[in-house]
């Protein structure tokens, strides 16, 4: 069994307490993960609705490089990003982001079960190690997600308060 190289010591549990923190947090998470070498990577997103994880996945491309505008691809159920091989050089110098070539954004909750998502040919996605997915409302398709996928779990504390935990 095969898990993602995570630097764990980015969180286990967090609190944000404005969308600065968070967006932080959502970076500080991205530039940890490495690719699987055998399959994608995968992040399932847990949460009510207004937890933060279309957020979440918005500050995760960012810290990929991904500069166009990420909106939630409810009626599409997933969109693909493709991602620049380095970031920009920032303060701290520049930071390469690892092996991830595509970012794929999925948004299960229009999805009955996990059924209508394996046919959008969601196996073929899973099979390339270069793509990295985060699929928010994943509690609808885990049937179809690798048992050992990386699980984030949001919960809405308050208008600018979210906890966050790894799990």
């Amino acid at each position: 069994m095969h898990k993602a190289r995570l630097c764990y010591a980015v969180f286990v549990q967090t609190k944000t307490h404005n969308l600065a923190e968070f967006q932080q947090a959502a970076q500080d998470f991205a530039l940890s993960l490495m690719p699987i070498p055998d399959r994608a990577t995968v992040v399932g997103l847990y949460g009510d609705l207004g937890a933060g994880k279309t957020t979440f996945t918005q500050a995760v491309a960012k810290a990929l490089g991904v500069t166009e505008t990420l909106n939630s691809p409810t009626f599409l159920i997933f969109k693909k990003y493709q991602l620049p091989h380095s970031l920009s050089p920032s303060s701290e110098g520049e930071i390469e982001r690892g092996c991830f070539e595509t970012l794929i954004h999925v948004d299960a909750y229009r999805l009955k079960d996990a059924a209508e998502l394996a046919r959008l040919r969601f196996d073929d996605l899973l099979a390339d190690p270069h793509n990295l997915i985060l699929i928010e409302w994943a509690d609808k398709v885990t049937d179809v997600l690798p048992q050992n996928h990386i699980k984030l779990w949001f919960e809405f504390v308050d208008s600018t308060t979210r906890k966050i935990a790894l799990g």
